[in-house]
């Protein structure tokens, strides 16, 4: 079975992040989306919205599981028997960081751990987490850069800032 993990932090998921999934759900028998837990980042989520979020989002995906980890990406794919990382790319700087990011996860897992990069499809080619998060704090409409039952749930954070 063929089988690979979407790591992100998908604070908050967007329909680019879900064009990625479903475009690797076609690739691989299984997709596991997993949610980092960053200690480190001041999430508008919590992890457990987070893998909420993106659930729902995949309910009718059936070869799509959703999942959270901290630590090494490298040690939770050993741990999963998983070989392959799936990133999305929109832009040229994407690809010098994730680059970086998949050959240094290649070194730690001594070779097992193989990065696949998917383009962004051009409609959300200028599409990032932080854009809708920031969007949303002027109150701005996100309704094209979320799924439907996202926006309201993201908006709710804003209410009180």
């Amino acid at each position: 079975m063929k089988s690979a993990i979407y790591p992100g932090s998908f604070d908050p998921m967007t329909l680019g992040h879900l064009d990625i999934i479903k475009r690797a759900s076609k690739m691989f028998d299984h997709l596991t989306v997993s949610v980092l837990d960053n200690k480190a980042k001041n999430a508008l989520f919590s992890v457990e919205e987070r893998v909420s979020i993106l659930k729902e989002a995949t309910k009718d995906l059936p070869n799509v599981s959703v999942d959270s980890f901290s630590g090494l990406l490298v040690d939770y794919a050993k741990q999963k028997d998983i070989h392959v990382s799936v990133r999305g790319l929109r832009a040229v700087t994407d690809f010098e960081y994730e680059l970086q990011i998949a050959q240094t996860n290649r070194k730690l897992s001594d070779g097992s751990l193989d990065t696949v990069f998917l383009t962004t499809s051009l409609e959300y080619a200028y599409l990032s987490s932080s854009s809708v998060k920031e969007i949303a704090a002027f109150h701005g409409d996100i309704s094209q850069l979320v799924p439907d039952f996202v926006v309201e749930l993201v908006h709710e954070k804003y209410i009180d800032k």
